[in-house]
């Protein structure tokens, strides 16, 4: 008996050559649709699925290969004689080789059509045919990626394909199934967190190594497109590792914190300051966020990007060699030139003018990466052993404005202050930001308990104005403004502060010393307001 192979692709991509060695090797093809009509044309013969089962293609081509003598024929174990003479009995034949890729839901999920249209890409014969030739493997061959045409023919040439690769094919098959049936999952639910977590995420490419060099890794996107790393296009340097895409996804949720005019993503919390705050005016919305080992080294704001990126490069001339330096605008000439100025990894930012490509691309290694896109995945996954910890991302500012002390804010420390909840927000915890004129001029971060964290920032702070100050560009005056990523547990915090001179202190509050917090912060003069909101970055 002649053996079979039931091809019906989407992507046609090396459908033809596949199919031309299968028949000069006496092969019979089965085929539907376009496929058996693409196959024809290229004077290949084929044998329509509808003569193999008795039944026309029906509901608009929903059902084709839904039938007892496709399955039955893909599905009966070639060494068990019931199964062989259940087929002979019912007049069908048995079926070797299953080809099939599926209808682009992936593709389709992502345009504007309406859900009846979308709902039209789900394949359901092409994922049953997968499925059943994928459970039987040890005696058909399944196959989903073109890619794998070549070897198969290599195989068959010589007459045999080993147990261990129709099995690896097979685990192909149900790979893409998963990732295909998660991608519609995630599509129908309207659950937040749904009994199983529908993750649908296709691989990009292997990286060199992960977090050390003794770790292996790869990047993997999703399959429907969301989220900012699937636009994102290198523009020149060397190859992204493991740690730079991890940096480049803080900077860029980071800076896109205070507005990305490009997709016209509005700063974090807008709605709610104008509502608690509705008269303050408009701070500068050109941002500027240098990042080192996962955390800010320097934030800052200005009316343009030169004066966003020198104040972020003056928080910390020293952790910013060999970090990461994310805009909130295109990078023209001027300060591709400035940036050029500093050993830098990576630039990330919405557009690089062509000029300032050709100075940035000077420097061979630097990676210069373009994304025109916000962050907007709704959701964020961290792996546990055993598991995913799933949470619904950090995007909310502040719950309150509520002033706790007799010593009131200034209004030219508000701005700053709604600065420094955002900064500290992209901070790792313990966090404490340090503020002055929109940009961070102390940061301390990742630490086991507040005060050294806030020992830090201010410490840091101080060098940061005397430097500037004996520089000439600086008027010398301390900074105001310090923020907490969550409540004070103990004064220590506090008296540290106004010993520096900080004036308003901005935290989420709740500890169950607030009370004696705020009598401490009115003895010293300083003003506090509680948030409502916490920001812990662990």
């Amino acid at each position: 008996m002649k053996k079979r192979a039931l091809i019906s692709v989407y992507d046609k991509k090396g459908a033809g050559e596949l199919a031309s060695f299968l028949v000069e090797s006496g092969w019979e093809i089965l085929s539907t649709g376009g496929t058996a009509k693409y196959l024809g044309e290229e004077n290949i013969p084929v044998i329509d699925v509808s003569a193999v089962t008795g039944f026309p293609e029906f509901l608009d081509g929903r059902v084709k290969t839904l039938h007892p003598a496709i399955h039955g024929g893909v599905l009966a174990k070639r060494n068990r004689a019931s199964h062989l003479e259940t087929l002979e009995q019912q007049g069908f034949a048995p079926i070797d080789l299953v080809c099939v890729n599926l209808y682009p839901f992936f593709e389709k999920v992502q345009g504007k059509l309406s859900e009846e249209e979308t709902l039209e890409f789900i394949d359901i014969g092409g994922t049953a045919m997968l499925r059943s030739g994928a459970k039987n493997y040890h005696d058909v061959i399944v196959l989903t990626d073109p890619a794998d045409y070549e070897e198969v023919i290599a195989g068959l040439k010589i007459g045999t394909l080993p147990v261990i690769f129709r099995k690896r094919l097979a685990g192909k098959a149900f790979d893409l199934t998963a990732a295909y049936d998660a991608a519609i999952a995630r599509y129908l639910l309207d659950e937040t967190y749904p009994s199983y977590w529908p993750v649908s995420i296709k691989k990009a490419h292997s990286l060199r190594y992960g977090e050390n060099s003794h770790q292996s890794a790869a990047l993997y996107l999703n399959t429907d497109k969301s989220g900012a790393f699937s636009s994102m296009e290198q523009l020149g340097g060397k190859e992204l590792s493991y740690n730079n895409i991890r940096d480049i996804d803080l900077a860029w949720k980071a800076v896109c914190a205070f507005g990305l005019s490009a997709d016209g993503t509005s700063p974090q919390g807008e709605e709610e300051i104008t509502r608690l705050l509705p008269d303050l005016p408009q701070p500068p919305s050109v941002c500027c966020v240098a990042v080192k080992h996962t955390t800010p080294c320097g934030i800052a704001l200005g009316k343009d990007l030169a004066e966003a990126y020198a104040k972020a490069y003056s928080c910390d001339p020293v952790s910013i060699f060999g970090g990461i330096v994310a805009c909130n605008v295109p990078v023209d000439p001027v300060n591709a030139e400035k940036l050029s100025d500093m050993f830098l990894d990576i630039i990330i930012a919405p557009g690089f003018d062509e000029e300032a490509l050709k100075i940035l691309k000077q420097k061979k290694d630097l990676r210069i990466m373009k994304t025109r896109y916000a962050p907007r995945e709704k959701l964020e996954c961290i792996s546990i052993d055993g598991g995913l910890l799933v949470q619904d991302s950090d995007r909310k500012l502040i719950e309150k404005w509520d002033v706790v002390t007799q010593a009131q804010p200034e209004p030219r420390d508000v701005q700053d202050m709604l600065f420094s909840i955002r900064a500290v927000s992209y901070v790792k915890s313990n966090a404490i930001v340090v503020v002055k004129k929109q940009a961070a001029l102390g940061i301390g971060s990742g630490e086991t308990n507040r005060i050294w964290a806030a020992e830090l920032a201010l410490n840091r702070a101080a060098r940061a104005v005397a430097t500037a100050a004996q520089a000439g560009t600086d008027d010398g005056e301390p900074a105001r403004v310090l923020a907490s990523d969550a409540f004070f547990p103990f004064p220590d915090v506090i008296e540290v502060a106004a010993a520096t001179g900080i004036k308003t202190i901005v935290q989420p509050g709740g500890s169950q010393k607030d009370r004696s917090l705020v009598e401490i912060c009115d003895k010293l003069g300083v003003a506090m307001v509680f948030t409502g909101t916490r920001h812990f970055r662990h």
